[in-house]
């Protein structure tokens, strides 16, 4: 991500005209619903967050986020805040760092979709893996706490959480290659070969550790809040892929930063690990597995080859409603030339786990 992209979706701004809402309305629901609650407010829309449009609250004695979802026509099963609302909560219970909720409206006649309030968490974001804005010697300490925050995510136990109808257990990866194809092909464009190829391979080749855990779906350093001085997460956010689903699929999800070049997301491909004090990858799969007892991840090709097609599929539907005109960040619509070349990197792995060219 270069430096006038970060600008782009970092910090608050004025809401988008297709994006405002009345804000009275708001106050009056947060005045009966939001424990300690007292205005006036002022609402300014973070320029992050393609997907589902996300706001501060500010009043005179705190700081609130409503996230919501975007107007218009949707996809089906995308944008479910309330699945995000209720994991939050849920995770929340078991001392898991998020955001604390207060409140789900799921009345779209308050300001025209259903939303939700929960605590502004002040922090640390990183949006370049490389972690430039910190010393060297400050670097992999980082990475060492983020990845400790999902192994303990992976470690909950979901029954115990309240959690263990949050999802299907079993054949994630299948149903998740048949769900992101169906949205991928929702959502098309333009004829992406690798892409096609991908939706045909992937299902044929699932790998047979059948393992479940509460998944988060997104986990990367710019969705998380990092303590302002010390190498300790405060908050995970952006809990809408959330899910039961494959621990791996989480985990090596994260891991594709270290394959990706740095325009996309901060990659780190290519750059010399050891002279920036990033760990390397091996060093973070040690790190993920014994902190969750596994000896390995193995299908680790398969997996990277999964994660950069979902997320090629992702982004799709991002640039898909940036066409509609109702996506949250105008950014979105330079994201539709991305799809290519991830499709192109994730077919690449296809092939190094077996894929026929």
């Amino acid at each position: 991500m270069t430096d006038t992209d970060k600008t782009a979706f970092t910090g608050v701004g004025e809401t988008p005209d297709h994006l405002a809402f009345d804000e009275s309305a708001l106050a009056d629901y947060m005045k009966t619903h939001v424990a300690g609650f007292a205005g006036p407010i002022d609402v300014q829309k973070f320029k992050g967050g393609q997907s589902n449009p996300t706001y501060l609250i500010t009043t005179p004695e705190k700081k609130y986020v409503l996230r919501r979802k975007p107007p218009g026509k949707l996809l089906p099963s995308a944008h479910a805040v309330d699945r995000e609302y209720r994991v939050m909560t849920a995770l929340g219970g078991q001392n898991f760092p998020v955001p604390k909720t207060y409140a789900l409206c799921e009345d779209a006649s308050v300001i025209g979709t259903a939303f939700f309030i929960m605590d502004f968490v002040e922090g640390r974001i990183f949006w370049d893996s490389g972690l430039p804005e910190v010393a060297k010697p400050d670097r992999a300490p980082l990475y060492h706490a983020l990845i400790a925050t999902l192994a303990e995510l992976h470690n909950i136990d979901d029954k115990a959480a309240g959690l263990e109808d949050y999802g299907k257990p079993g054949n994630y990866f299948e149903r998740q290659v048949g769900r992101w194809s169906k949205q991928y092909k929702g959502a098309e464009t333009t004829t992406v070969e690798e892409m096609n190829r991908l939706i045909e391979w992937l299902p044929t080749a699932v790998p047979k550790d059948d393992a479940t855990s509460i998944v988060h779906g997104d986990f990367r350093f710019d969705n998380a809040i990092m303590h302002p001085t010390e190498p300790k997460t405060l908050a995970v956010l952006d809990w809408e892929l959330s899910t039961l689903g494959h621990p791996l699929a989480d985990f090596t999800y994260f891991l594709m930063v270290y394959f990706f070049p740095k325009e996309v997301r901060g990659g780190l491909a290519g750059l010399d690990l050891d002279a920036l004090g990033v760990p390397p990858l091996e060093e973070a799969v040690r790190i993920y597995c014994q902190r969750t007892g596994r000896d390995g991840v193995p299908d680790l090709d398969y997996c990277l080859a999964y994660n950069m097609f979902r997320i090629a599929a992702i982004i799709q539907g991002v640039y898909a409603r940036a066409l509609q005109g109702n996506a949250s960040s105008p950014e979105a619509a330079k994201m539709g030339a991305q799809v290519q070349p991830l499709a192109a990197l994730a077919w690449r792995f296809a092939k190094k786990a077996g894929a026929d060219s």
